[in-house]
């Protein structure tokens, strides 16, 4: 027999409240990875602890507590979203995560270049290269939940664009090369940033967009994780490695000492060595010649 939920309102950062749904949960935790049986009890245990008007971080504190007691490696994939948004308050390395991900999928990329525009200089975050394309990618990175981008990012985006294209054809070569600006966030475009993006020939990548080429299932795909997504890293440690510039769990993975190096005491960094390891397990395997 079907138990009967009780209809409990929740908060969500924006301020909207919204009736709270244990499906939208379990597919979170599932997405982790965690079992069905795992998410149910999870999510069972949450269920316990509503009120009503209960903040959405409150009930993602609580699930990402009780996946912890499961699993350090899917509390560190259920932590994702959050994770990024710890990679602040700058967004430069959120520029150096983004630009791996593209490494990753065989382009060149360079970061934070000055350009010449045909009216004015830019300085652009990622320039990135593949075969015969060349596109100019801003990332707009926030490190508030709640944070939507909305039309005027890509309408800006695509002015500064079309400015820099007018210099990139004149280059030798660049004349029969297909060029493309692009705009890249950790959080969700409005409808009408979409609509304008996609008339434009913008190209966005948001958390959750488009369908099979968002951010998250990039990183999901590539395995790619951010450091801040470790749970055994405490706050201070993730911004020590930060200000090293070490933004990836596969820099922990494939060069143990850069812990060491970040002042990290030796037993503490095979804990967290461990975990980033099966957080990068694709990675790891690749490592050890598997």
């Amino acid at each position: 027999m079907k138990r009967r939920q009780r209809q409990i309102n929740i908060t969500k950062a924006s301020g909207v409240v919204l009736p709270f749904s244990e499906q939208k949960l379990m597919e979170s935790l599932r997405r982790a990875g965690a079992t069905e049986e795992t998410a149910r009890e999870i999510s069972e245990v949450v269920i316990h602890k509503l009120y009503e008007g209960v903040p959405t971080k409150k009930i993602y504190h609580w699930a990402f507590k009780l996946l912890k007691q499961h699993s350090k490696r899917l509390a560190g994939k259920y932590h994702l979203k959050q994770g990024i948004m710890e990679l602040g308050p700058s967004g430069f390395p959120f520029e150096k995560f983004f630009s791996e991900i593209l490494n990753h999928q065989g382009y060149k990329t360079t970061i934070g270049e000055i350009v010449s525009g045909k009216c004015v200089n830019h300085e652009i975050d990622i320039i990135a290269e593949k075969e015969n394309h060349h596109f100019m990618v801003e990332c707009k990175y926030h490190n508030r939940t709640g944070t939507v981008c909305d039309v005027k990012i890509p309408l800006y985006i695509q002015a500064r664009f079309k400015d820099v294209e007018s210099s990139w054809l004149k280059l030798p070569g660049h004349g029969a090369k297909f060029h493309q600006g692009w705009v890249v966030t950790n959080t969700k475009f409005t409808g009408d940033a979409v609509q304008y993006g996609e008339c434009a020939g913008l190209k966005l990548i948001g958390w959750d967009y488009p369908d099979g080429g968002s951010l998250r299932s990039q990183i999901d795909t590539l395995g790619l994780y951010p450091i801040t997504c470790l749970t055994t890293l405490t706050k201070y440690e993730k911004q020590v490695l930060l200000d090293k510039n070490i933004v990836l769990c596969k820099e922990i993975v494939l060069s143990a000492n850069i812990l060491l190096q970040a002042g990290i005491k030796e037993h503490r960094a095979t804990a967290i060595i461990s975990e980033a390891t099966q957080l990068c397990e694709r990675i790891a395997k690749d490592k050890n010649g598997h």
